[in-house]
């Protein structure tokens, strides 16, 4: 790993601004820019080009008192954020990662037919919290790629995607939790979202379900969602954002029934590349007077 390929802590992000003129600033999630970060780049700046699709880490408001322009990248990351989604609920339902540690292990002795029974994706309903770009693609795959049935909760209804692809709409994320057999994370951070599934809404799901997050990790309340896991309230989960990140809950660690994985849905070269290419067309319009084409505010 290259050395300059790391977070920097708001003091270093901080120093770095403050000992240089900067006109525009690249970001990270991982960076939390406030009125601070922005008083500290300076009147010459004039945007902050946020290299993820998410934005939970500004303070708009506080960007839009200095006129600094925040922008994100949306769009590119669609498709390998729902095929992580996707790689996670099969590795949960048919145990792979429990297998990879179980035959690493020496445990392997030979073919038994009651050996680590998983569970079948195909067929079954999946639930959607969250009908956005990322949302949609993971019931596209679900539809078309294993007969399931998606059903799903967002603020707006999509009556032309219920119709192209079967979908139900759920008029409360708890009628989601209910009826489905995986449920798929995909809402923005917002405090309205944040512990979104906590320990009363996992006591609605099947002892059969599987939770799947790719979202942002402080939607789950990761105490509750081990304490479900333990108490086998659901069957399994998979996540690839934590609460407080980069720290995980320690009792998650200690678990079979949940499969780990450290924010890297979108970490592919291809997305990575697209990601930081769109980024920088934002700042190359903002500089040149235009209107970046991702603006957030």
């Amino acid at each position: 790993m290259s050395p300059y390929d790391k977070v920097l802590s708001k003091d270093e992000l901080i120093s770095y601004l403050k000992n240089g003129k900067y006109d525009a600033v690249l970001a990270l999630l991982t960076d939390k820019l406030d009125a601070d970060v922005f008083q500290a780049a300076g009147a010459q700046c004039k945007i902050f080009a946020n290299m993820a699709v998410g934005f939970d880490n500004v303070d708009l408001e506080a960007a839009k008192k200095v006129g600094i322009m925040i922008a994100n990248t949306p769009g590119v990351l669609t498709d390998t954020v729902a095929e992580h989604t996707f790689a996670l609920m099969l590795a949960i339902a048919h145990r792979v990662a429990e297998a990879d540690h179980f035959a690493r292990a020496g445990k392997y002795h030979g073919w038994e037919p009651m050996m680590l029974l998983g569970t079948d994706l195909s067929y079954k309903t999946i639930g959607i919290l969250g009908l956005g770009r990322i949302g949609s693609r993971v019931a596209y795959h679900a539809v078309k790629g294993f007969n399931a049935k998606a059903i799903y909760y967002d603020v707006k209804r999509n009556e032309e995607f219920e119709k192209e692809f079967s979908a139900e709409f759920c008029k409360t994320p708890e009628e989601v939790l209910k009826k489905a057999d995986f449920v798929s994370i995909h809402v923005p951070l917002l405090p309205a979202t944040r512990h979104l599934i906590n320990a009363e809404r996992l006591k609605m799901m099947k002892p059969s379900a599987y939770l799947v997050n790719t979202s942002r990790g402080p939607v789950i309340d990761e105490k509750a969602l081990a304490e479900a896991l333990q108490n086998k309230i659901i069957k399994g989960a998979a996540i690839d954002v934590f609460e407080n990140e980069p720290a995980i809950e320690p009792a998650l660690l200690k678990l079979d029934n949940i499969i780990l994985t450290p924010h890297i849905a979108s970490a592919t070269e291809e997305t990575r590349d697209k990601m930081a290419e769109l980024a920088a067309e934002n700042i190359i319009a903002a500089l040149s007077g235009q209107t970046p084409l991702n603006l957030v505010k």
